[in-house]
């Protein structure tokens, strides 16, 4: 059994099976035949029945899911409760869509060759699904990766990050409460050596992954031929904050942006580029509002930002901010450790370009704020990295606005709101480094799907 700890003071608070790759092998066994099976097949109609009954089951127990998201996550249980719904929103946004799974008419009349014969496409669930999912959103990634599977008629096998099991375990519990028979979909826990071979496997159709770039792309080159994936890595995000914006609701919405869930969120504010004539205000209110945040065991109430997932990414980002400390960032607030397992929000003024807080994710509550005075000069800073996922403008000067939004490399770029901003119907995708294919619950079932074509000589 793997034992699982509350990240803030260690404890243990449950408990999971792990998995042989003799078991993971029967699984991808059952697996292929329940896709080659097409008379076994789940009718849309009795998915979206089970789906449904996940909805009234997780909405019964949306406070125990929460607590368990803050509990072995360290999510603050305010936004563990936001995790918690927007994880039965996507529940009910994979019923909505099932709808839209659905092909075309291709029109053969365009030339003589194609006289007298009709076509149209269908689609059909591609094959057998293996995801890897990441610690930071344990139920929610959960549902965006395994549910558009179960909608669209995939078996599907997930592997949740070893430090988070617990909210994938029950959610593929409660999958099966709810009438899904076990072989369409289970949760493991493999070694590493397993997890490879499960993930690199003939028999898989589609692997989507959730976690490092490294490890990702890693994968991605071992991957069968044939098998589909999709890939979220992180990003380095950056803000342009120009002398137009609005600086006191600029402030609010980057603290939020930069320090939910301690900064470990794939498009968590990092970079903000402050022009010269407004830096002063926005990194001091920045740093008094950063202050302000209660840091503690997220199962409390009242706290603001929990513990990083495990001590060591403690060490590794006291490490980064001494660093750009001893490059001549001024350390505006926090800038040091509160325990083996806590880290002060903290904010940084002008670190040094090269320095690790401003070329790598730093996955942890730390924002840096550059000066600018060349919009530019500030976007060609922050185009220059590897990465690029979600960014953000603040500013009322249109002209501005869409001059950065047609300039920076992002996939998506928020005005007025943080980096972070995401609803799960949205797409989601990294550009670079950062990713491959594009998420979001709709998109994610378009891409577990095929699209076959029939075309009929009258």
């Amino acid at each position: 059994m793997h034992e699982v700890v509350n990240p803030f003071d260690r404890q243990k608070i449950g408990e999971v099976p792990t998995h042989d790759w003799e078991t993971i092998d029967g699984y991808l066994a059952k697996a292929e035949a329940l896709h080659k099976n097409r008379d076994g097949w789940l009718k849309t109609h009795e998915r979206a029945a089970i789906l449904e009954k996940v909805v009234e089951i997780m909405k019964d127990r949306r406070d125990h899911l929460a607590m368990q998201i803050a509990d072995e996550g360290g999510k603050p249980l305010i936004d563990a409760r936001v995790e918690a719904d927007r994880a039965i929103k996507g529940v009910e946004l994979c019923i909505e869509d099932l709808g839209n799974v659905r092909g075309t008419e291709i029109p053969m009349g365009l030339s003589s060759s194609g006289d007298g014969r009709l076509a149209w496409t269908s689609r059909e669930p591609i094959g057998p699904v293996v995801a890897v999912s990441a610690f930071n959103h344990p139920l929610n990634l959960i549902v965006h990766q395994v549910c558009p599977a179960v909608a669209t008629g995939c078996p599907v096998i997930v592997k949740p990050a070893s430090d988070t099991p617990l909210s994938c375990f029950e959610f593929v519990s409660i999958l099966h409460e709810a009438g899904l028979p076990e072989d369409w979909a289970r949760a493991v826990l493999p070694s590493r050596d397993a997890s490879e071979k499960m993930v690199t496997d003939n028999r898989v159709a589609f692997f989507t992954f959730i976690g490092s770039a490294g490890v990702g792309w890693g994968l991605r080159s071992k991957l069968s031929p044939g098998t589909r994936c999709a890939l979220e890595h992180g990003g380095v995000a950056p803000v342009i904050v120009d002398p137009s914006a609005d600086i006191d609701a600029a402030v609010g919405s980057l603290i939020k942006g930069g320090f939910y869930h301690s900064g470990q969120v794939c498009v968590s504010v990092q970079r903000v580029f402050a022009h010269a004539d407004i830096v002063d205000k926005l990194s001091s209110k920045m740093a008094d509002a950063a202050k302000a945040l209660k840091v503690g065991n997220a199962i409390q109430e009242d706290v603001e930002c929990g513990p990083l997932i495990r001590p060591k990414e403690v060490d590794r980002v006291e490490e980064w901010v001494s660093e750009a400390r001893d490059g001549g960032a001024k350390v505006l607030c926090g800038g040091e450790r509160l325990s083996d397992t806590t880290y002060a929000p903290t904010v940084l003024l002008d670190p040094p370009k090269d320095a690790k807080v401003s070329t790598q994710e730093v996955f942890g509550p730390v924002v840096c704020i550059y000066t600018y005075t060349d919009v530019d000069e500030a976007i060609a800073q922050a185009n220059s990295l590897d990465v690029a996922f979600q960014a953000a403008i603040f500013s009322n000067d249109l002209a501005n606005t869409m001059h950065t939004y047609r300039n920076i490399d992002a996939a998506a770029v928020m005005v007025n709101d943080h980096s972070a901003f995401r609803v799960d119907w949205m797409p989601f995708a990294g550009l670079k480094h950062s990713g491959h294919g594009v998420g979001g619950i709709p998109y994610t079932m378009h891409e577990m799907t095929i699209e076959k074509m029939i075309v009929i000589k009258a």
